[in-house]
């Protein structure tokens, strides 16, 4: 779902431009401060638009240019920034205190393959009854039991604290330089 657009969001082209003096750029890269009515004259002349790039200089900022063209190029690079984008997961591993040694070692490899594909990992100890009172350096312990197992180098992004599970702690892949 996107945001609505606010009326002050939307661009200004032509006559919607209020400004009475504006700083135009033009496709060849030239720049003058003119009056508003100059500049659209000069915009209506190429059978160009004129468009308020940034309103809150002064004064106001617009270009001469193509409107479809203008909007399709903005879309584009928005495009752009979105695909270099890289959206880091948080995944989840849960333990028990009573959980053996070979389902800790399996939770351990899925942690490495989900650190290796450069997602975060929480490692979360599920406390129930009577193991929410246990000693923390033992609960510490047990949960260090499984990252000791972990494969992948990582980085505690955040030590250990409660959760409203138990204690977990978010570790993170050691980013590689290239």
């Amino acid at each position: 779902m996107s945001k609505p657009k606010r009326k002050d969001d939307r661009l200004k082209i032509n006559d919607g431009i209020r400004a009475s003096e504006l700083r135009v750029l033009t496709d060849d890269g030239n720049s003058t401060v003119m009056k508003r009515a100059e500049a659209l004259a000069l915009a209506s002349e190429q059978g160009l638009d004129l468009i308020e790039v940034t309103a809150k200089a002064n004064p106001p900022v617009a270009k001469i240019t193509d409107y479809g063209k203008y909007v399709y190029d903005q879309k584009k690079k928005q495009k752009e920034i979105k695909a270099k984008q890289n959206t880091v997961e948080v995944k989840n591993i849960q333990i028990r205190v009573a959980t053996g040694e070979a389902d800790l070692q399996m939770k351990a490899d899925r942690a490495s393959e989900w650190l290796n594909e450069g997602h975060r990992v929480k490692a979360e100890l599920y406390l129930r009854g009577r193991a929410k009172y246990m000693d923390k350096k033992f609960l510490h312990s047990r949960l260090g039991n499984v990252l000791e197992m972990i494969e992948t180098e990582y980085k505690v992004v955040d030590d250990y604290k409660p959760s409203p599970k138990g204690i977990a702690i978010l570790i993170e892949p050691i980013k590689k330089k290239k």
